[in-house]
């Protein structure tokens, strides 16, 4: 599920700006998600990337040599909306399910 949630999180980013991998591991720090590996970002932006959600294109760095920037793809924008959609409906159903028992609990 984490799998999931995480590729949906990486188009919502990439989807604001370009981004290289190393500053999607900080975007995503900075939303709670520090304790994702690089390990699993770059295996997951591979995938994204057969898939055909997203792109990249090397281009140059003022700090150093190239890097690999991705781009949302028109496929990838339909996926970050179906993402957007089903994240919605789990956290309202989660939400109804927690506020309800929390309701028989004090009952």
């Amino acid at each position: 599920m984490l799998k999931g949630i995480l590729q949906g999180c990486l188009l919502i980013l990439i989807n604001q700006k370009p981004y290289y991998g190393y500053e999607i591991s900080q975007g995503l720090s900075q939303y709670g998600f520090e304790d994702v590996p690089k390990g699993t970002i770059y295996p997951l932006l591979i995938s994204m990337e057969k898939k055909e959600l997203i792109f990249s294109k090397m281009q140059p760095s003022k700090e150093g040599p190239k890097r690999k920037y991705y781009y949302i793809t028109d496929n990838g924008m339909k996926s970050l909306e179906s993402f957007i959609n089903q994240w919605n409906n789990l956290s309202l159903n989660v939400n109804k399910l927690i506020n309800e028992r929390g309701q028989n609990d004090e009952s």
